[in-house]
């Protein structure tokens, strides 16, 4: 993948969920390299923009993307 910025990779996690998680881990890895070059240690999502957005949902993408070495937290409404 081309180098990304945190916000790019973090809409094309947003497009890969909206599309049934198409590629998901593929966009996950850009994420995390992306947090890496950035010099960041978490990505923070907008959770009203999450196809589940209640707190199983929410729970369960943490932990899916935490098993891929990236810390998500969700911005505040």
């Amino acid at each position: 993948m081309s180098d990304l910025t945190v916000a790019d990779a973090i809409s094309r996690v947003y497009e890969s969920l909206q599309a049934d998680n198409l590629d998901i881990d593929q966009h996950i890895a850009a994420l995390k390299a992306a947090l890496a070059r950035e010099g960041q240690k978490e990505a923070v999502l907008d959770a009203t923009k999450l196809v589940q957005n209640n707190r199983s949902g929410r729970k369960l993408l943490q932990a899916y993307f935490r098993q891929r070495g990236v810390k998500v937290s969700f911005a505040a409404e």
